[in-house]
């Protein structure tokens, strides 16, 4: 494993990160597995965004024992409410949250205390004034973090973060599909047709000047989403009309300035074993190149779900992502597959239950139409 400096945190953290959102469907004999294997191979350094309380303590479980090998992302202002993830700069429930997290994590500090979730100038407002701010500064003071990081799915905003003095560091989401997207915070038209460069031949402007501007003001970034939500792996869904493998997308990420870790996420400890393979790949392996030269123009048309959970909550407590994944593994197949139908309809609460608030649609950084594809999932799966 080789690793590298996250900017001026001066933290030594692994090439090959873990990004733990993955964890929340599996139990704790699965989670101490999966963890274990990233920890033999060199993997030093892990992401924790969510909030739910069980998959908190699985980690904690997993990582006792062994805790000051791992760099741990935690994140301040997810919180755990009537059963559900919610986003927060509620000082009060960040503080409960961020207690909750150390005590699971059996820590009493977190490496990189995570600003979470800051998508659009309201956002950003909220985020950088005020009492939130001053309590992130206070658990920088006393020790319970060691350093401040941002999480980000916006450009402008990852710029602000690097030019504000603020973090030392950013949660990036990165790839070579997301890296043509234009920066905008309307996420209705986020991933629209018309806002992509003509040939999809380059990297749109807005992130090329954010990864350069990390590089000069030596804020680092962890990258998240690098094979977006796998979908790259896939020839008929990935953008670029063939498939690219876990080392050619993770080559992608880390050839961009200032990644330091590219935090993919895992439900096996053989998914684990992918990704840590780039270490010994070659350069033929490595090389996506001839993959993006000829990409067609095409599109993640409407916006694609990545299952990354921050639609959450949901009034009615549906599982968006869970829904929305088990709906594309049916429609990839001519037929649903039984095993996936089981599995859906295992769910405690299905697609035919949505309301049709859209108050997800307002959290989705990806700009997907939720309520249509709830009720064409309640359509495909009858219920």
């Amino acid at each position: 494993m080789q690793y590298r400096r996250l900017g001026k945190t001066n933290l030594m953290v692994s090439e090959i990160g873990f990004g733990g959102e993955w964890l929340e469907r599996h139990n704790e004999e699965e989670c101490k597995a999966i963890i274990d294997r990233a920890d033999a191979l060199g993997i030093n350094i892990l992401d924790c965004w969510m909030s739910e309380p069980k998959v908190r303590s699985n980690i904690g479980k997993a990582l006792s024992g062994r805790r000051e090998r791992w760099y741990i992302q935690g994140h301040i202002g997810s919180t755990w409410q009537g059963g559900q993830y919610v986003r927060t700069r509620d000082v009060d429930r960040c503080r409960t949250a961020f207690a909750d997290l150390l005590e699971r994590l059996q820590t009493d500090y977190i490496d990189l205390g995570m600003i979470h979730f800051v998508d659009s100038e309201s956002d950003w407002e909220a985020a950088t004034s005020g009492a939130y701010l001053q309590y992130v500064k206070e658990l920088k003071e006393t020790g319970k973090i060691r350093h401040i990081g941002m999480s980000t799915h916006n450009p402008d905003m990852a710029k602000r973060a690097a030019e504000s003095g603020i973090v030392e560091m950013i949660l990036f989401s990165v790839n070579p599909a997301f890296d043509m997207h234009p920066s905008t915070d309307d996420l209705d038209t986020y991933f629209a047709w018309e806002n992509y460069r003509a040939d999809l031949g380059g990297i749109d402007p807005s992130r090329g000047e954010l990864y350069k501007l990390c590089e000069q003001n030596d804020v680092g970034i962890t990258v998240m989403k690098p094979y977006a939500g796998g979908r790259l792996f896939d020839e008929k869904r990935s953008p670029f009309g063939v498939a690219l493998t876990p080392v050619q997308c993770i080559h992608y990420c880390l050839t961009r300035p200032a990644v330091a870790s590219v935090l993919a996420g895992y439900d096996t400890p053989e998914q684990v074993e992918q990704a840590v393979a780039y270490e010994s790949a070659s350069p033929e392996e490595r090389d996506y190149a001839g993959v993006l030269a000829s990409a067609p123009r095409h599109t993640f048309a409407q916006g694609e779900c990545t299952y990354c959970g921050h639609c959450k909550p949901c009034p009615v407590k549906i599982d968006i992502a869970m829904v929305n994944k088990y709906y594309d593994l049916a429609t990839m197949q001519p037929e649903v597959p039984a095993a996936v139908r089981e599995h859906y309809l295992a769910l405690e609460q299905r697609a035919g239950a949505c309301i049709g608030c859209q108050n997800c649609e307002s959290r989705c950084p990806f700009g997907v139409k939720i309520a249509q594809r709830m009720k064409k999932t309640a359509e495909l799966f009858g219920a």
